[in-house]
């Protein structure tokens, strides 16, 4: 038999058939039935010793020279057992301090900071990395509370996670901690804390993972940050403002919030001229000066995030804690003062102006997004109203441009649903007082705000280009009321109709075709016809709409200037047009107005008129005044040889039943 090792290493094995006692028992009574010996041979050197009867035997079994092998054999076997027993023994008790002995090695040199925890939370052991990640000893660190090691108490969420831990609760838990090294450096470390397998302590580990902080710093500042001005980029102006809102609403501040959004007036030239090198340089200036002018004002919180180029040639201030629409009126003030004085760069010498949007409000029920929208549509005011200057956000005009906007995106498919009507106001010849022609005025009837005059939407019409379809509507009914009144009263002179053209209906269609179109639709006479178009339309026309002017006119179709006088008027050319009606602007008729005691209150506005209605007639034209709403004024209007007249002292404008009735009364005066 062979004997057991000092160490841990393979178990001894042995060569021995694996006989039991039993075999060996049953080996002994087989050999006690068979029939003793011959006389002469001697006893056995070492009988066995008997402990019972044998298992198959109810009796005492006899001794024999057989029994006593078997009895033998299982002394043997027995001791054999033994010995195996004692060496596996061995085996484990050594194999369990050698592993042991591993792993407390392996513990104290591996490189990752690790404790052993108990569930109390007590460090009952802890390696050479941690000692020297916390600035001590390793003995130190032993049966201190790990949580005060790496401030896991900090704050609720993480200390409740981590008494989870400890109770057996929970799995795993993982944070970041900034821990302060005695000689004086800051370090962020990620701590891990796990249980042990099979056993009731749990494992803390930490991490040293400043580098791959500051390698995330790096990275964020060069995304949250403008590579030409060194600038916040729009990315983290918007990250500032939502935490500025939200800030807000706590106590400490004023509660309010201003933005100053700006652009620079014809940057793009300087790109275009100069190039991007120049024009990149001028933009770090502008950044500088933006920001020196933050700094004076007291505006610039920690790291200047609060001035940002959002893209382009286009900044922002944000001023935190606000103190009123003065404060960002200063702000605005100073910046455009501060870019006015020229800019030296490489050689050179630029002057920029910048157009300012300021927006100043409670920060409570304010989103970035509605704040930001303001402070563009404040922005666009500014450049609307001349440039090289700032303006301030305007909720009446904002509401103006909001309604604009909901009527632009209806206004086309309004056309198609019906939602328009067309009202008629009479034009009444200024010497018998008989209305001779309407003109046809088109109303809005908006499902949200009511019925709209045309100077709410025509304007926007013609921006979009829905003027076109509403126009070929307009004329398109127009046309077929005059020719119904003209089929119902045939005992009277007919009443033409006076149809508002916009220059873009000449442009964008065919207006000739159109009318010529509608004319044979409706069966009205073309003479019964008239078109207005505005002067600063017509003076000057040449190429398509001179040629659709003469057209219609060869026609037979009637052409009126409306507003006329207001414009620049080209007399000269006026001679050389397919017109045959002038509409005098109601701002001259208004200044005929007297006072109580008869005394006329501007003259000058007379001798004008006197003076275009002998120049029209000597050109063949025909003349209407607009707005006549005095019987003095219809007087004096008649005197200096007006033709016909249009105002509320005939009529405001009305539905087509009104004009019918009216029509009836021809050739009694209105």
């Amino acid at each position: 038999m062979s004997g057991t090792s000092e160490g841990p290493g393979p178990a001894p094995a042995t060569t021995r058939s694996p006989i039991t006692e039993r075999h060996i028992d049953r080996l002994g009574g087989a050999l006690a039935e068979r029939p003793p010996e011959p006389a002469g041979n001697p006893p056995p050197k070492h009988p066995p010793e008997r402990t019972g009867p044998a298992p198959d035997s109810p009796a005492e079994q006899p001794a024999g020279p057989l029994a006593d092998r078997a009895a033998e054999l299982l002394a043997a076997l027995r001791a054999e057992r033994a010995e195996q027993a004692t060496q596996a023994t061995e085996y484990a008790m050594g194999r369990s301090a050698s592993e042991l002995r591993d792993y407390r090695a392996a513990f104290n040199a591996a490189h990752l900071a690790m404790a052993v925890v108990d569930r109390e939370g007590t460090v009952v052991a802890a390696n050479d990395a941690l000692a020297e990640l916390l600035g001590t000893d390793p003995a130190a660190l032993h049966e201190q509370d790990a949580a005060d090691l790496v401030d896991l108490a900090a704050d609720n969420r993480t200390w409740h996670a981590y008494r989870e831990v400890l109770r057996g609760a929970r799995n795993r838990f993982r944070c970041t901690r900034r821990l302060k090294h005695p000689d004086g450096h800051s370090l962020w470390a990620e701590v891990t804390v796990a249980p042990v397998p099979d056993s009731s302590s749990v494992l803390l580990s930490i991490a040293d993972i400043s580098d791959r902080r500051e390698l995330q710093a790096r990275l964020r500042h060069l995304q949250m940050h403008d590579p030409v001005t060194r600038l916040p980029n729009r990315t983290l102006f918007f990250e500032r403002l939502n935490s500025a809102l939200e800030a807000s609403t706590y106590d400490g501040g004023t509660g309010r919030i201003g933005i100053c959004y700006l652009d620079l007036d014809g940057f793009k030239a300087v790109n275009d001229t100069l190039g991007h090198r120049v024009g990149d340089r001028l933009l770090s200036a502008v950044a500088a000066r933006l920001t020196e002018c933050a700094d004076q004002a007291g505006y610039a919180r920690s790291g200047g995030h609060l001035v940002a180029r959002l893209g382009g040639d286009e900044f922002a201030v944000l001023v935190e804690d606000s103190t009123g629409t003065e404060q960002l009126a200063e702000l605005a003030r100073s910046v455009l003062e501060a870019l006015q004085q020229p800019f030296d760069l490489a050689g050179q010498r630029l002057s920029v102006s910048a157009s300012i949007g300021v927006v100043e409000r409670a920060g409570a029920g304010t989103t970035a997004t509605g704040l930001m929208q303001a402070a563009d549509t404040t922005l666009y005011w500014a450049k609307a109203d001349g440039k090289a200057r700032w303006t301030l956000f305007d909720p009446e005009r904002n509401a103006h441009r909001m309604t604009r906007q909901a009527l632009s995106s209806t206004l086309r498919p309004a056309v198609e649903r019906g939602e328009f009507t067309l009202e008629y106001q009479p034009l009444v010849g200024m010497a018998d007082g008989v209305v001779h022609g309407v003109e046809a005025l088109v109303r809005w009837n908006h499902p949200q705000f009511g019925m709209l005059p045309p100077n709410r939407f025509i304007g926007i019409a013609e921006e979009d280009g829905s003027v076109v379809q509403l126009g070929r509507w307009v004329l398109r009914t127009a046309c077929r009321q005059a020719r119904r009144w003209q089929i119902e009263h045939p005992d009277v002179p007919p009443v033409f109709v006076s149809v508002n053209v916009a220059v873009r209906q000449v442009w964008d269609s065919d207006l000739v075709a159109d009318v010529a179109e509608i004319l044979a639709e409706t069966g009205l006479p073309p003479d019964l016809l008239q078109l207005e178009l505005t002067e600063s339309a017509v003076m000057g026309s040449a190429g398509r709409p001179l040629q659709a002017l003469q057209a219609l006119s060869d026609m037979g179709v009637h052409i009126a200037i409306d507003d006329f006088g207001t414009g620049y008027s080209n007399l000269a050319y006026l001679s050389r047009l397919p017109v045959s009606v002038l509409k005098l602007d109601g701002s001259f008729v208004r200044g005929f107005q007297y006072d109580e005691g008869g005394a006329h209150p501007n003259p000058a506005d007379e001798t004008i008129v006197e003076a275009m209605v002998q120049l029209a007639h000597r050109l063949g034209l025909t003349v209407t005044a607009e707005c006549v709403e005095t019987v003095e004024q219809a007087s004096r209007l008649a005197r200096i040889g007006c033709d016909t007249g249009q105002g509320w002292l005939y009529s405001r404008a009305v539905a087509p039943d009104r004009i019918a009735e009216m029509v009836a009364l021809s050739p009694q005066k209105v």
